[in-house]
């Protein structure tokens, strides 16, 4: 990862606003979209767009690079892959809004620790439009509703760009997550913007969590139904 500076919370978007492409990818199994924006990384050069994916996955536990497989308790039928993000092990599923910023950050000024403040002030600021006061805790990176989880970071920066990215309970069912140590630790408790009284479905959350993210990076986003090739290759 990139050398990185301090965290502000609630620092100004950068100063010049980019373009950046949205693509919607519905509902997907987890390896194809993984591979797929490992390519776009690899392949995108200084003037490369920037674009976010977002996507719900078929039912999955990932661990992440220094991911221990002790952390998975019981994955019964749900398969566990091991994948070149940061942090242990999260569960995906159908009603979980996954988003995917594939950035270039060394344009935007952005450091790796002030990437991942950006993200979760996103987050916490979508949960105040429902009135769900969220926080983050030290040292715990993700987005806390009384001390449950209730949306996870994993990602990775390579050549100053950013792949991986973020995991949102929306209306998804939660007892996958007492299969797993989430995020490394026993017993931690994790909760859903259902369970908090907001809205069920993705779509109705899906807009505010992009306009908010936008307005941490200073993006102006296009929308683009194409979806990247997401044929799987070895």
């Amino acid at each position: 990862m990139d050398a990185v500076g301090e965290a502000r919370p609630g620092t100004a978007a950068p100063a010049v606003r980019r373009t950046a492409t949205v693509r919607d990818l519905g509902r997907q199994p987890y390896a194809p979209v993984w591979q797929a924006m490992q390519r776009f990384t690899d392949a995108r050069g200084e003037d490369g767009a920037d674009e976010l994916w977002v996507v719900e996955h078929d039912p999955v536990f990932t661990l992440g690079q220094a991911g221990k497989d002790e952390h998975v308790l019981t994955p019964g039928d749900i398969p566990v892959l091991h994948v070149d993000r940061g942090g242990q092990v999260t569960y995906h599923g159908p009603g979980q809004i996954v988003v995917y910023p594939l950035l270039d950050l060394r344009r935007l000024g952005i450091g790796v620790r002030d990437y991942v403040c950006r993200i979760e002030q996103a987050i916490i600021d979508t949960l105040d439009e429902w009135n769900i006061v969220a926080e983050r805790l030290e040292g715990a990176p993700g987005v806390y509703v009384g001390g449950a989880k209730i949306a996870a970071l994993g990602i990775r920066v390579r050549r100053g760009c950013s792949f991986h990215g973020l995991a949102f309970n929306v209306g998804l069912d939660l007892e996958p997550f007492h299969r797993i140590n989430p995020c490394g630790y026993a017993g931690m408790q994790v909760t859903s913007v259902l369970d908090l009284g907001g809205p069920s479905g993705v779509e109705a959350v899906k807009p505010v969590l992009l306009s908010h993210l936008a307005r941490q990076f200073g993006l102006d986003l296009n929308a683009d139904p194409r979806l990247p090739d997401l044929t799987t290759r070895r």
